[in-house]
C-alpha cells in the first residue's frame, strides 16, 4: 500500500499522474488546435460560421467538464481515488478517438461533450492522490511536476496535428488507453484507506452549500483559477481574431500560438512552485502570478502592429503568468477533509475551466458595441479583480495537515 510521507517528487504516484495530465492536456487543447481544419472537413466553410460553430463546441466540451468534475470527484471520494481514475482515462479515450470519425456537427458537439466529461477527472483526482502521499512540506513540488510535464501536452498535440486533424484524435485516444496499464503501479493513499474504515460521509457534494464559511472558501478555490482560462480559452484560442484587431503585422496561427502559450504555462508551474516553496506560502505566490497576469493582460491588448513573432512572445509570456494553475488546484486540495477533497479538487478546476461558457458569452454580448478588444479588457478586469477578492478568503495552507474529515 502507498503510504503519506513521499519527500521525492520522483515518485511512481507523480510520474503516473504527470504522464495521465500530459494525455489529459493533449486531448483537451486539440479541438482549439485543430477545430478551423476539421470544421471545414465536414463542410463548414464560411469563417464566421467556423468561428461560432468552435464556440459552440468549446462550450459543449466545457458544460461536459463541469458536470464530469462533479460526478468524477464524487466517485474518488466514495469509489477511491484509482478506480475513478481508471474510468476517466477509459473514457475521453474512447470519446477522442471517435471524433476522427465525426462527419457532421451534431456528432462533433456529442463527442465534444463526452470528452469533456471524461477528461474533467484526470487532474483533480491525481493532485488529491498527490497530496495525501507526500509529505505536507512538499506537495507543492509534486503537483508541480505534474503540471510541467503535463502542460507539454498542448505543445505535443501542435506537432501531432501536422498528421491531420483525425490522425491527431486516434493518436490522443491511443495513448491514454495506453496510459491504463501503468495504473497497476499505483495504489491507493493511506489518507482514503484510513477514511474507508471511518464512518465519516464520503463525496457529499452538498455539504459544500450548507455551511456559509465552507461555500465562500470553496467559490474561493474557484474564483482564483478563473484567470487562467480568461487567458486559455479567449486571449489564447482565439488569438488570431485579435491579432487581426490589433493589426500584427502577419497572420497567426491559432495551433502555434496555443503551443507557444503552453510552453511558457509549463515553465511557469514549475516556477510559481519554487516561488510558493521559498516563501513558504500559497497566497503570496498565487498574488504574484495574478499580479503578472493582468500586466501581461495588458500588455497582449497594447501590442498594436507588432511582428507575428513578438505576438507570440507574448502569449508565451502569458502563459508563465497562467502557470500558478498547479499551484491554485492544490491549494484546493489544501482547503478541504479527506471525506471530500476529491469531490473538491476535481470539481473546482472544472468549474474554472467551465467558467469560459460565461466569459465566452459575455464577451460576445459586449463585442458588437464595443468592439473585440475593449470586450475582452472588461471581461478581463472583472475575473482579475475577483479573483484578488477571493484570495483573502483562502486560509494559508502551505504546510497544512490534511488527514482530518469535514463534518456535515
Amino acid at each position: 500500500m502507498t503510504k503519506q510521507g513521499h519527500t521525492n517528487p520522483f515518485n511512481i504516484v507523480v510520474i503516473v499522474a504527470a504522464l495521465g495530465y500530459f494525455v489529459d492536456v493533449y486531448d483537451l487543447i486539440l479541438f482549439g488546435i485543430v477545430k478551423d481544419s476539421s470544421l471545414m472537413a465536414i463542410g463548414i466553410l464560411d469563417p464566421q460560421q467556423i468561428k461560432s460553430s468552435g464556440v459552440f463546441l468549446l462550450n459543449l466540451q466545457l458544460i461536459g467538464l463541469i458536470l464530469g468534475g462533479i460526478v468524477w470527484g464524487i466517485l474518488g471520494d466514495k469509489r477511491g481515488r484509482m478506480s475513478t481514475l481508471f474510468l476517466t482515462i477509459l473514457l475521453y479515450s474512447i470519446a477522442n478517438i471517435a471524433n476522427g470519425f465525426v462527419q457532421n456537427i451534431n456528432q462533433y458537439a456529442f463527442l465534444r461533450f463526452i470528452a469533456g466529461f471524461g477528461l474533467a477527472g484526470e487532474l483533480g483526482v491525481s493532485i488529491t492522490l498527490i497530496s495525501e502521499v507526500m509529505t505536507k512540506e512538499t506537495r507543492a513540488w509534486g503537483s508541480g511536476l505534474v503540471s510541467f510535464i503535463g502542460i507539454l501536452g498542448a505543445a505535443f498535440a501542435f506537432y501531432v496535428s501536422k498528421w491531420g486533424w483525425k490522425e491527431a484524435y486516434w493518436f490522443g485516444g491511443t495513448m491514454g488507453l495506453m496510459l491504463l496499464a501503468l495504473r497497476v503501479y499505483v495504489h491507493e493513499s493511506g489518507m482514503f484507506d484510513k477514511l474507508k474504515s471511518s464512518s465519516a460521509k464520503r463525496g457529499n457534494f452538498l455539504i459544500l452549500f450548507t455551511n456559509k464559511k465552507r461555500f465562500l472558501k470553496y467559490l474561493s478555490c474557484i474564483l482564483i483559477g478563473v484567470p487562467t482560462w480568461f487567458a486559455i480559452g479567449i486571449l489564447c484560442f482565439f488569438a488570431k481574431d485579435f491579432a487581426l484587431a490589433l493589426g500584427v503585422t502577419e497572420p497567426i496561427i491559432t495551433g502555434k500560438a496555443i503551443m507557444y502559450h503552453y510552453i511558457g504555462a509549463s515553465i511557469g508551474s514549475l516556477i510559481i512552485s519554487i516561488i510558493s516553496q521559498k516563501l513558504k506560502s500559497r497566497k503570496k505566490a498565487l498574488a504574484i502570478a495574478l499580479i503578472a497576469l493582468a500586466m501581461i493582460s495588458g500588455w497582449y491588448f497594447l501590442s498594436e502592429g507588432v511582428s507575428s513573432q513578438k505576438f507570440y512572445f507574448i502569449l508565451f509570456i502569458l502563459g508563465m503568468a497562467m502557470g500558478y494553475w498547479s499551484i491554485f488546484v492544490t491549494v484546493a486540495s489544501e482547503q478541504f477533509g479527506t471525506n471530500i477533497r476529491s469531490t473538491v479538487t476535481t470539481s473546482v478546476p472544472n468549474f474554472v475551466r467551465g467558467s469560459a461558457v460565461l466569459m465566452l458569452l459575455g464577451w460576445q454580448y459586449l463585442e458588437p458595441s464595443v468592439g473585440i478588444i475593449k470586450s475582452a479588457i472588461v471581461v478581463g478586469s472583472i475575473v482579475i479583480a475577483l479573483a484578488f477578492i477571493a484570495l483573502s478568503y483562502l486560509d494559508e495552507s502551505y504546510g497544512k495537515d490534511i488527514d482530518y474529515m469535514e463534518e456535515d
